[in-house]
């Protein structure tokens, strides 16, 4: 099995600290239940119809999460470095999964399991700890599915884009255009015209600036 490297154990503890803060004491007894997965390129984290029994940290990679509607693949979200990677509605109430989430490039996670966090649930040193932990990433996720489905009513495909691209700058260079288009609800045409079109706006800019 892949060993987990205090580097990695202290960038995925920094990152909890947007959710809960551990003492060293409970970090360690948090630490125990952890693992590293490696994934490779094309390889399913979950897979749509079975129940997801982990939730992850990514420390390298990329992840699509996907639905299959009528023989079609719909990509509804990506997720990148330092964030959580889960089916979580399926974790909580082990329930098959509705989405699939595949790694767009090879990737390695670290993990806990759903048996781990009932363990760590009822072990005194660490239970409120857990419950808070548990509770924040729910509204975490749900913040996302939020703010997902409001740019869908708010903003136009490019503006959308625009914004992909801001959080993530050399998204075109490790997610495939198709994937990205399926993304925006837009054609891959559509997303080249999109691109020439800011594209040449900030070449316009650029030669704006230098005149001045």
């Amino acid at each position: 099995m892949a060993t987990l490297t205090p580097e990695m154990l202290y960038m995925y503890r920094q990152h909890l600290e947007t959710f809960v803060s551990f003492t060293d004491e409970e970090w360690a007894i948090f630490a125990e239940h952890l693992y590293l997965r490696n994934i490779k390129k094309r390889e399913a984290f979950i897979t749509g119809g079975k129940v997801c029994h982990e939730i992850g940290f990514i420390i390298s990679g990329s992840f699509r999460f996907f639905f299959v509607k009528e023989g079609v693949e719909i990509s509804n979200y990506f997720c990148f470095e330092n964030e959580l990677v889960s089916s979580y509605k399926s974790f909580l109430k082990d329930e098959p999964s509705l989405i699939n989430i595949e790694a767009l490039e090879t990737s390695e996670i670290i993990c806990f399991s759903k048996p781990a966090l009932l363990q760590l649930s009822s072990n005194p040193k660490v239970a409120f700890k857990m419950e808070r932990f548990g509770r924040l990433v729910a509204e975490y996720l749900i913040c996302c599915y939020e703010e997902r489905v409001v740019s869908f009513v708010t903003q136009t495909p490019e503006e959308r884009y625009q914004q992909l691209l801001q959080q993530q700058p050399d998204l075109l260079q490790r997610i495939p255009q198709h994937y990205v288009a399926n993304f925006l609800g837009i054609t891959p045409v559509s997303l080249s015209r999109i691109r020439k079109r800011i594209s040449a706006a900030s070449t316009k800019e650029k030669h704006t600036i230098a005149v001045a």
